[in-house]
């Protein structure tokens, strides 16, 4: 296994620093950026403490995205991909996603780490014709955001795919629960608070563990 060291918020293999420390080349990709989302289920409330890559090129970056979540609009099951997203800039395409998040409505807090497959990083930069209803014209269109749905019970749900294009599951995955708590105990085991509407909710219905 390569030793690691930290420079700039990232991780760099010694080897690739082994003439001084400096900051990777841009990754080439055809478009400036790719993008994550993250998404749960309606009324099944999420907090993001981290998500964390590893590039193909085997560089660490920490604190990419995080906080809340987007709602799919179904309590039960998933859409079909998208969520609150971000642009990952100046970082290749993933070979793996580190997530920890805090499910609200349990509450419980989880770890994840997600291989990102080969497969996916092919269709990321594999450009389609495809026409867009939006704009009313043809593009060639790229698959450039990993969407990432959480739901109670540690399920992780991940698609890729892009503006007109739709999305394509990539995996269902169950994650840890973190032994260390919300924050790694940082917080003495206090969570966020859950919005009054979900805990309603919650209290009223129940959590459908199962149907994600």
């Amino acid at each position: 296994m390569r030793r690691l060291i930290c420079l700039a918020g990232m991780l760099l293999s010694l080897t690739a620093c082994a003439s001084g420390p400096r900051l990777p080349p841009f990754p080439k990709l055809p478009y400036p950026a790719w993008y994550i989302g993250l998404a749960a289920p309606e009324h099944m409330e999420v907090w993001v403490e981290t998500v964390d890559v590893l590039d193909q090129r085997g560089l660490a970056f920490f604190r990419v995205h995080g906080g809340v979540a987007s709602y799919t609009g179904k309590v039960e099951g998933w859409h079909q991909g998208g969520g609150k997203s971000k642009p990952i800039n100046n970082v290749d395409l993933p070979a793996q996603i580190f997530l920890r998040w805090q499910s609200l409505v349990e509450p419980q807090a989880y770890k994840a780490r997600i291989p990102i497959p080969q497969w996916v990083r092919a269709e990321m930069v594999r450009p389609e014709r495809v026409y867009c209803r939006g704009s009313k014209e043809w593009i060639d269109g790229y698959r450039f955001s990993i969407a990432l749905g959480m739901a109670p019970g540690g399920i992780v749900k991940v698609w890729v795919g892009g503006p007109c294009l739709g999305f394509t599951e990539v995996g269902r995955y169950q994650a840890e629960v973190e032994p260390l708590g919300p924050y790694r105990g940082a917080s003495k085991g206090k969570y966020i608070p859950l919005e009054p509407e979900n805990k309603a909710y919650v209290e009223q219905h129940g959590i459908p563990y199962g149907s994600w």
